[in-house]
């Protein structure tokens, strides 16, 4: 028997993703702010010894489109064959996700109404009556919660009636009014002539008559001859001739807009409750003039100086276990006969980079992400991307920059792809240039222990510093921002309307699990794919020597004149270049430097660390722009791929290069000279 084929639709963030994951098994990533799915998902699940195919559409608010991700979940639901579609609307807010399920039932017949977060309703005290519901969208309606599971059975059944024909179902539509049904009546003939089997006419008509110029060409693509098409335009200018109101779009959002009055006041009863008192309350102070950057500074100070000092102990005792590991593969090696330059390469090489970076990032990580996860998860992420919206805007970027923004302090790579849901090109460039400047996970260790070293002994005071760091960071971002909209990529920035989720209670055990999974795991594996090769070039550096000199002494001695004029010395410059692949083994490799070693060196604390810097000319200035270019410097191997692949330009991989570069130099520079001043 043929695949079904159902398409799951609704708002931005009313848990598509969760429904998605919780019928199908999969891991799709959850998040509880707009734009988390940007392309359709697939998967797959059987019931009742039927297969079906399950496509998870980004997130609309209407088939009238106005971005990319609308244009791809209405081009979908109008010209793919799709057995059944299922409707995804938030129980807090029927009112304002009916008017997609009103335009939806105007294209499909096979319709599923699915009440997700029922018990965020119960919260509310909002109750709505489903009976009444289902009679006057005359389609079934599931409620659930599934988050936990509750009413996916239900569902499924629902799913499976409709698809077997067991099921069938007229849903209620809008009447437009007799000039406009009458139009759309004519042009519905006409369509059919070319497309025999077309089963979205009514749609058609509506956003053909309207001259939906984005719409229109995606129907051209399906009409095989050329004739066809232009006579159906032809006809349909004529229908619009015809038509009193100018805008069929404002006539359906009108229409719509007093359907699901009606429907929602008759079918919902909603109560005062605690939850919205305490949600408002939240609000005032997440979002208010005098509180919002203060609230936003300290819970990221206390994220940061959560992350500082948990990750101290694990990291040491994983440095401990593989020094132990090396000693056995250099063993095990030498009992098998492996020649000397061989075991060498191998284990003082690669896999002493690969150790280290395991032993650097796996930590922090696993402390940072699943907080970082729980701060999404419980709507606070989304504020305070919400607070940046405005400077954003007025930066001459897109206030949906704010959301990338706070991806990339887990990871640039994700950040970078995250930009996706920002509509405008220019926008979305602005947006994959800057992000780098966000300092992400991989960038901690380093700004930690120099933090720790040279200016604040304790943790607290480090986690303060670290924040101070990160203010610089947005701040550079919105500079770097606005030399862009007035230079490469002229033009004004356009606000964002923001949905601001309900505040929910965080999944913690959940989060843990699929936040190592998902988010640890995977980007410690592509750290290590490009970690290992970064091992084998350094130690060939380290070891291959040119007149007794080794040439990475050679290349730290060619740079120390820039490196001094910017505040840091060949050494350091040079560590930077190596650890493009990682961010994390800068440290080694200048200790392996300093130390003229021919391997990666280790440090036993802090203070012998603070020594052997000192020793080889560090001052406080030194420091400080150690920190600063850490910050301000090229993106990482995997963030540059990552943004090759999402502009598919070497001319912008090149500028998002550059950007951070600039800011840099600039910055260490300007503070070299103020301290020889």
């Amino acid at each position: 028997m043929k695949r079904k084929k159902i398409a799951l639709m609704g708002n931005p963030n009313v848990g598509k993703s969760t429904v998605f994951n919780e019928i199908t098994g999969s891991h799709q990533h959850t998040g509880n702010w707009i734009g988390k799915t940007v392309d359709s998902a697939r998967g797959h699940f059987t019931y009742k010894y039927i297969d079906y195919e399950l496509i998870d559409l980004p997130g609309t608010y209407s088939l009238i489109s106005a971005s990319k991700e609308e244009e791809i979940a209405r081009d979908y639901l109008c010209f793919e064959e799709i057995d059944c579609v299922i409707v995804v609307v938030d129980s807090t807010m029927l009112l304002k996700n009916l008017n997609l399920v009103y335009q939806i039932t105007e294209v499909c017949s096979n319709v599923i109404l699915l009440l997700n977060m029922t018990d965020e309703a119960k919260k509310r005290n909002i109750t709505i009556d489903k009976s009444k519901l289902e009679g006057m969208l005359n389609i079934p309606v599931v409620k659930s919660t599934a988050r936990s599971g509750k009413g996916v059975n239900e569902l499924l059944e629902q799913i499976h009636l409709i698809c077997t024909g067991q099921k069938e179902y007229t849903p209620d539509r809008i009447f437009y009014g007799y000039e406009t049904e009458k139009q759309i009546s004519i042009l519905n003939d006409v369509i059919s002539r070319y497309i025999p089997n077309g089963k979205c006419e009514r749609f058609f008509s509506l956003r053909l008559i309207e001259n939906d110029t984005g719409f229109s060409k995606s129907f051209k693509n399906h009409i095989s001859d050329i004739k066809d098409y232009e006579r159906i335009i032809k006809r349909a200018k004529r229908c619009k001739s015809e038509i009193s109101i100018n805008s069929i779009s404002k006539q359906i959002l009108e229409a719509t807009s007093r359907k699901a009055i009606k429907t929602a006041s008759e079918c919902v009863t909603t109560l005062p409750s605690k939850k919205e008192r305490f949600d408002d309350a939240f609000d005032r102070l997440l979002l208010g003039k005098g509180t919002s950057i203060l609230i936003m500074l300290i819970m990221l100070g206390v994220v940061l100086w959560i992350t500082i000092i948990g990750s101290n102990y694990p990291s040491e005792i994983l440095r401990g276990l593989f020094d132990r590991f090396e000693i056995w593969c250099y063993t095990a090696l030498n009992d098998i006969g492996a020649p000397t330059i061989l075991t060498d390469m191998l284990v003082n090489g690669i896999l002493r980079v690969l150790l280290w970076v395991v032993a650097v990032m796996l930590p922090p990580m696993t402390i940072f992400f699943p907080l970082f996860s729980i701060l999404e998860e419980a709507g606070i992420l989304p504020r305070f991307a919400f607070n940046l919206d405005r400077p954003f805007e007025r930066c001459g970027a897109c206030g949906k920059q704010a959301l990338c923004t706070c991806m990339g302090l887990g990871c640039n790579a994700v950040g970078v792809t995250g930009c996706r849901i920002i509509d405008s090109p220019r926008e979305r460039l602005i947006a994959i240039i800057t992000n780098s400047l966000t300092p992400c996970n991989g960038r901690f260790p380093l700004l930690i222990a120099i933090i720790s070293m040279f200016f604040c002994k304790n943790s607290i005071g480090a986690a303060t510093m670290l924040l101070g760091f990160l203010v610089l960071s947005i701040c550079m971002t919105f500079v770097s921002s606005k030399a862009l909209s007035k230079s490469v990529l002229k033009g004004k920035g356009n606000s964002v309307i923001m949905e601001l989720p309900s505040y929910k209670s965080p999944r913690i055990f959940k989060i843990i699990k699929d936040t190592i999974r998902e988010k640890v795991l995977f980007v410690l594996l592509r750290a290590i794919v490009v970690a290992a090769p970064a091992g084998l070039v350094i130690w060939l550096l380290a070891n291959i020597t040119v007149n007794g000199v080794s040439l990475l002494a050679t290349i730290s001695d060619f740079l120390d004149p820039f490196g001094r004029i910017i505040g840091l010395d060949g050494v350091m410059l040079l560590a930077f270049i190596l650890s493009f692949p990682a961010n994390e083994i800068t440290i080694p490799i200048a200790l392996m430097t300093y130390l003229s070693t021919n391997e990666l060196c280790d440090y036993s604390s802090l203070n012998e660390l603070k020594t052997i810097f000192t020793d080889n000319g560090w001052t406080t200035t030194t420091a400080l722009c150690t920190c600063i270019f850490s910050l301000f410097h090229f993106p990482c191997s995997t963030t540059l791929i990552t943004i090759y692949k999402e502009t598919k330009s070497v001319k912008w991989t090149f500028i998002s290069v550059i950007v951070p570069l600039i800011c840099g130099v600039a910055l260490c520079g300007f503070i070299n000279l103020i301290s020889h001043l």
